[in-house]
């Protein structure tokens, strides 16, 4: 073992320090959490701070929004995994002077307390600006699809419910086919499973019923979409690969200096387009400036959206949605001939120039024909 770095004895005494104070740097972050909770007036703000008259004392309000944001800032999500952390964590130990809430309690905070949480963000968005850390006039815009609670089984579309009732439909078929042959060996004497037959027969019927009054719901809903855990969680498509999720759209909006979220927004669009007005206007008010500049991607691109910004004092740049099929059908498109503004001309891909040949009008457009 002498060839390797070896450890200290588990038995060997040493003189640790008792002082929970000496483990946490000066530069360490949880400083800076601790120094901002104590300076908010929680009250205010709208968190509990009156305890019951009778019954175990709560634990305040500042020690459990500590909790919260280191576990935001450490992506720690689940109140469980908090809990634990709580109990061998160094940082948390001196940030909640070794309090160690269940996990139950860290949810029900979370839970009861969504808008002083919000309010407390704001107010720290409102610190970063006093401290002149938005200087410049842009923000970035982009969606997430974070995954809720409601399983894909649990959310049904019109698509979802239609292909249930032909699987229902055809595994009816079966069973009948089956309760025939079973009837005829029965006329022959023969022994059968009709009774076992019957009994899944009724249940399908149950469950077709089932379905044909969520069909129902389903097209009475605005969206076309039902979530049975969750009725604010929806379907949408996240990824490369075009994989499905039920969840959230959560729109963010971001300092590009300091990577600084300066506005979030929880929504349940399947698409972020129409989305940008919203998010653009949270965005200019955050950094304080007349007019800004927003860039997004093309899926908030949207003709009105765009002069709806403009009318707001905001520049949006968004690119175009590509709406044209030549590349999947093998032919060139628009964005591989190049425009020579000095001559009006175009040159293609094969290297050829295009001149322009003659001009036309249709309705209120012109058309250039090169």
């Amino acid at each position: 073992m002498h060839r390797f770095v070896e450890g200290d004895d588990r038995h060997q005494r040493s003189f640790l320090s008792p002082c929970i104070e000496d483990y946490v740097d000066d530069d360490n972050p949880v400083r800076v959490m601790d120094a901002f909770v104590e300076a908010l007036d929680l009250g205010e703000l709208g968190f509990s701070t009156t305890p019951a008259q009778t019954g175990r004392p709560p634990y305040h309000p500042a020690t459990m929004l500590k909790i919260y944001l280191y576990g935001y800032m450490n992506r720690i999500q689940s109140s469980r995994r908090l809990e634990r952390e709580c109990q061998r964590n160094v940082e948390l130990m001196w940030l909640t002077g070794r309090l160690a809430p269940d996990f139950k309690t860290i949810a029900d905070f979370r839970r009861d307390n969504g808008a002083a949480i919000r309010g407390a963000c704001a107010r720290f968005i409102v610190i970063c600006r006093q401290l002149g850390l938005f200087s410049r006039a842009l923000a970035v815009i982009d969606g997430s699809k974070f995954k809720g609670v409601n399983s894909r089984d649990r959310n049904f579309t019109r698509e979802k419910v239609k292909a249930r009732l032909k699987q229902v439909d055809e595994a009816i078929a079966r069973y009948l086919q089956s309760l025939d042959a079973a009837d005829r060996q029965e006329a022959l004497g023969a022994p059968s499973d009709s009774g076992r037959l019957r009994e899944k027969l009724g249940r399908l019927h149950e469950q077709m019923r089932k379905l044909k009054e969520m069909e129902k719901a389903v097209e009475e809903a605005s969206d076309h979409q039902v979530s049975l855990t969750d009725p604010d969680c929806r379907s949408m498509v996240t990824g490369e690969r075009l994989v499905g999720v039920v969840g959230y759209n959560v729109q963010t909006a971001v300092d590009p200096e300091h990577h600084l979220v300066i506005a979030h927004e929880v929504t349940n669009h399947v698409v972020d387009r129409g989305l940008l007005p919203q998010m653009a206007a949270e965005a200019k008010g955050v950094l304080g400036f007349e007019e800004i500049d927003v860039i997004a991607d093309r899926g908030y691109f949207s003709g009105p959206d765009v002069v709806a910004c403009k009318e707001m004092g905001v520049n949006a740049l968004v690119p175009r949605v590509q709406t044209s099929n030549a590349k999947a059908e093998g032919r060139f498109s628009k964005d591989d001939f190049v425009y020579g503004p000095g001559d009006d001309t175009y040159r293609c891909p094969a290297g050829e120039t295009l001149t322009r040949r003659f001009e036309t009008v249709e309705g209120e457009m012109k058309i250039f024909i090169y």
